[in-house]
């Protein structure tokens, strides 16, 4: 992958550069995550970098991008499902407290999950998880990707 598209993952996704982006979608990019020690970790990134909340949007565009979010929610949580029978749901998140920028947080969850960790938010995981090279992104998890990709195609967009 390119080294610098981390430091400006919208601007790299509307340039073409960003390659974590699965597909355009109607108010942004729907990307997969870095790290993948939740396989099908997603992240809905909007298209205007200027942003930071979702109250920044005009309603149109907020009630857009949160379609969007349900969208990529639906496809990860197809996709996962097939992918691995231990699945147990998605969880959605818009947050912002360390990236400046609008985005959304899709999160699969599983059953193998460590049993202190599987009931609580994904951001508790050790510090390890979260650098250890073992669960960046690679080409194992191709498979993962074109799922969720062609899950989004098959799910409509908002009318």
């Amino acid at each position: 992958m390119a080294s610098n598209w981390r430091n400006d993952r919208i601007g790299s996704a509307l340039r073409g550069e960003n390659p974590t982006v699965l597909r355009r979608l109607g108010s942004g990019f729907a990307v997969i995550g870095d790290v993948q020690f939740l396989p099908g970790y997603s992240v809905l990134l909007a298209d205007r970098p200027d942003v930071q909340r979702l109250s920044e949007l005009p309603r149109a565009e907020r009630l857009a991008f949160l379609c969007d979010m349900d969208r990529l929610g639906e496809a990860v949580e197809r996709a996962c499902r097939r992918a691995d029978p231990a699945f147990r749901r998605v969880n959605l998140e818009i947050l912002g407290n360390t990236d400046g920028f609008l985005h959304a947080h899709v999160w699969p969850r599983y059953e193998w999950e460590p049993a202190d960790l599987v009931g609580r938010p994904v951001w508790l995981y050790p510090h390890d998880r979260w650098t250890d090279e073992r669960c960046a992104l690679g080409p194992r998890h191709d498979a993962l990707r074109a799922g969720i990709g062609e899950e989004l195609d098959r799910t409509p967009a908002a009318s």
